[in-house]
């Protein structure tokens, strides 16, 4: 006469050691098709190649805001004239404000320039990170001395009193330009890491509570013990 077989335990019962069963995924009671697991990002390498390409092309982009800038500033005039047999160059309206133009229009491309990078690297990227943010803020930097640099020397004057004296006497001339404003040079990253931290708030993936940090749904829901 042979022993009667034990039945297995039915779904969802615990097991004879007191623990849940477990799926193949490795959390209890769930199936593997069911656990997704969040990106948790290329790699420290790769986004420090990222961060290193981001840096160079924002860089490279102060030559077209450098360019812009000599394109739309302002000119400031400048008129010579003899006195005591000596050439003078003066400003001929003292109350303009083509100098602040010219400063002003620095400023606003830089932070058009900060927004547009900042909203390409979203675009392209889609994630935040620290090595991108700090392409973001040092790019920019570098884009604007870049742009400074060669908006002066596309707009600097060999000799002003030169100038002047082929201009004749009371002859109104431009004068080269220049930034009086350092602070101008952090429009650009300071426009470039606000735009980057609003998209992604906005737009950014999202951190929801789950089995570990970055993970997304769906979710195992939480076995309920059966009432005994």
């Amino acid at each position: 006469m042979t022993a009667p077989l034990t039945p297995p335990p039915p779904p969802h019962e615990p097991s004879p050691h007191g623990s849940w069963p477990s799926a193949p995924g490795g959390y209890p009671g769930v199936a593997a098709s069911h656990v997704t697991y969040g990106q948790d990002g290329p790699g420290m390498r790769t986004e420090l190649r990222e961060a290193a390409v981001v840096t160079v092309l924002v860089a490279l982009a102060g030559v077209l805001l450098g360019l812009l800038w000599v394109w739309l500033a302002p000119r400031v005039p400048l008129v010579g004239d003899v006195v005591d047999g000596d050439w003078v160059v003066y400003f001929k309206d003292t109350e303009g404000e083509q100098a602040i133009g010219v400063d002003g229009i620095f400023t606003l491309l830089a932070l058009a320039f900060g927004a547009v990078s900042a909203l390409a690297a979203f675009v392209l990227r889609r994630r935040g990170s620290v090595p991108l943010v700090v392409a973001l803020a040092l790019g920019g930097l570098l884009g604007s001395v870049v742009a400074w640099r060669l908006g002066v020397w596309l707009g600097s004057v060999d000799d002003v009193l030169a100038q002047a004296k082929a201009a004749g006497k009371g002859a109104t001339f431009s004068a080269p330009l220049k930034l009086g404003a350092k602070g101008a040079l952090l429009a650009w990253p300071v426009a470039a890491l606000a735009v980057h931290l609003g998209l992604m708030a906005l737009f950014g993936p999202r951190d929801v509570e789950g089995y570990g940090h970055g993970q997304q749904g769906p979710y195992p829901k939480p076995y309920d013990a059966p009432p005994s």
